[in-house]
């Protein structure tokens, strides 16, 4: 067992939910099933109520629009205008309506959503696509964070960051305004792609990707980003998440090119039912690599030839140690290494305490297991423990440059902390 004790520096960087960022959704409502009528909707309804309103009264709905939405939204007219568009479009007949009819049907038909009030942790980290004017030895990043707010639904939060020489973190402040995507499609399930684009965003922070599909009425939770790498060179981002419904958890793919549009899809294939599933930044074999944990308990690899279908599989780690004897998973997708595939896992041991550890898979073979960590590297301190869900420290993706690993965290389903380490320490505590 190795005998070697692994620091990490933390960072006094802390990121914490903010009530007051709110974006704006869709707002559908019916009848309770005991009063639906065929022919009778309540959407109808309520745009029939908006019709009668004219004059004076309509101005003065309209002047509460400014009121409420104007001081902290951009492009409020267009938004609501297309909000419009889709609420008559499900309508039998589209109501003829005035511009200003249109916009408060559109305001009628929406709600803001404060979709970090009560959480933003989970974190993962890519390198940005753009570097311009970085420093020497700097690397600037972007990170996904998930946001919880009203109803305990998850959501995609961003932000960037520059991970500084020497160790140092910038964050970069969040946009005052959050924007919602312009959705186009909406059946994953069909095996479908729903188009999310965000080029109403003027910095990523102001992308928020709440549920937009059945799938994810109650979250879209701990999306795990990769920057993947294709045979040919060609890059893409993807990354895995779970949606839940509420009442079923399923894996789903994101993927964008640049963080200002995204397709999300749904992933097939018996192993394609848990959660946490992580993907290899590039093929291994010729063949596309996830990491899994399909038994609940173990960390389990598959491979495929297509991205989208996971089937089979096997555990390649399973608790061995106290700090996880209840259940292992990963941290987010492998890294490599000279030395192999270095993967962060979380173990959960007794009182449901989640800590960090890591463990190093062979890089021709993923599937044998080199060397794990005996002890946790990252545990709920005393200072870090308490929270929404205590004693839980949580990773979706650790960022390399080179030798140096920034590992960003979210404590007790709460907040977000940083901390760093090296290739070379950590290697030195595994066993």
């Amino acid at each position: 067992m190795a005998d070697v004790q692994l620091k990490l520096d933390h960072s006094s960087v802390i990121l914490r939910p903010d009530p007051s960022r709110t974006v704006v959704r869709p707002f559908s409502l019916d009848y309770p099933t005991q009063f639906q009528r065929e022919g009778h909707s309540r959407t109808q309804t309520i745009v029939d109520r908006v019709l009668t309103l004219t004059g004076d009264a309509l101005a003065a709905e309209l002047a509460l629009i400014v009121d409420s939405l104007d001081e902290r939204h951009r492009d409020v007219d267009a938004m609501l205008l297309r909000r419009y568009d889709e609420i008559a479009g499900a309508l039998p007949v589209p109501p003829v309506a005035s511009e200003g009819q249109r916009r408060l049907i559109g305001a009628y038909f929406s709600e803001e959503f404060s979709y970090e009030a009560a959480a933003l942790f989970n974190p993962s980290a890519v390198v940005a696509p753009d570097q311009t004017d970085v420093e020497a030895g700097a690397v600037r990043f972007v990170l996904s964070l998930r946001g919880i707010g009203e109803g305990h639904v998850s959501s995609v939060a961003f932000r960037t960051g520059t991970w500084l020489p020497g160790g140092a973190l910038k964050i970069d402040p969040p946009s005052l305004v959050a924007v919602p995507p312009i959705i186009d499609g909406t059946d994953v399930d069909a095996g479908a792609v729903t188009m999310l684009r965000c080029g109403g965003s003027r910095d990523i922070s102001e992308t928020v990707l709440f549920p937009v599909l059945p799938s994810q009425r109650q979250g879209i939770e701990d999306l795990r980003l990769v920057h993947f790498t294709e045979e040919d060179g060609s890059t893409t981002y993807y990354g895995t998440y779970t949606a839940f419904s509420g009442a079923a958890a399923r894996p789903e793919l994101l993927s964008s090119d640049d963080f200002r549009s995204f397709t999300m899809r749904a992933l097939t294939g018996d192993a394609a039912g848990a959660k946490g599933m992580a993907l290899f930044p590039q093929r291994v074999g010729g063949r596309f690599m996830m990491l899994g944990r399909q038994d609940s308990e173990s960390i389990w690899l598959h491979a495929s030839d297509d991205i989208l279908h996971w089937a089979g599989g096997g555990k390649i780690v399973s608790p061995r140690y106290p700090w996880e004897f209840v259940q292992m998973g990963n941290c987010g997708s492998p890294i490599e290494i000279d030395e192999g595939w270095l993967v962060f896992t979380h173990g959960v041991g007794m009182v449901r305490n989640y800590c960090v550890g890591a463990c190093l898979l062979d890089k021709a073979d993923p599937s044998r297991l080199l060397a794990r960590t005996p002890e946790p590297i990252l545990t709920p301190s005393p200072l870090e423990r308490d929270g929404y869900v205590p004693n839980v420290v949580y990773s979706c993706g650790v960022l390399a440059k080179g030798r140096d690993l920034l590992i960003p965290y979210g404590v007790a389903d709460n907040f977000t902390a940083f901390a760093t380490t090296t290739v070379d320490q950590l290697l030195a505590v595994m066993a």
